[in-house]
């Protein structure tokens, strides 16, 4: 499996390029936590979790794939650039609280990774440059 890095996910400019960049194509690719999905939750709600979370959200501007105009205005979702898996946990894995290996998404961007493509999307977000004045 390639290991993909937030420092490689910068280097695209466009939302587009790092949702492909991201994107799982429909499948995970990873046995999922099943019944073991209290161990995720526990993992979660844990104090180094919070603390790497708040570091992220602040690092990429709250914005979604951490691409300035793509403000989320809900629930910021911190995804694991590389699938978290059982073992991972278990193990004490340091790579799952590794900043490198973290971005913030909306919910819809974090679902159209996991199982989707960008068609899932009603609408992507606009990008916008500097000196432009069409509202949308």
């Amino acid at each position: 499996m390639r290991i993909r890095t937030y420092s490689e996910l910068r280097s695209l400019r466009t939302f587009e390029e790092r949702f492909n960049y991201l994107a799982l194509h429909g499948s995970v690719g990873i046995i999922t936590f099943g019944f073991d999905r209290f161990l995720n939750q526990e993992f979660y709600n844990s104090g180094p979790w919070r603390s790497v979370r708040d570091k992220i959200i602040i690092r990429d501007g709250a914005c979604d794939l951490a691409v300035k105009g793509y403000d989320i205005f809900d629930a910021i979702r911190i995804h694991h650039i590389n699938p978290m898996t059982l073992r991972d946990l278990e193990e004490g894995d340091p790579a799952i609280l590794e900043p490198e290996f973290l971005i913030c998404t909306s919910l819809a961007t974090h679902n159209a990774i996991h199982f989707g493509t960008a068609r899932n999307f009603t609408r992507l977000p606009i990008e916008r440059r500097r000196g432009d004045t069409k509202l949308w």
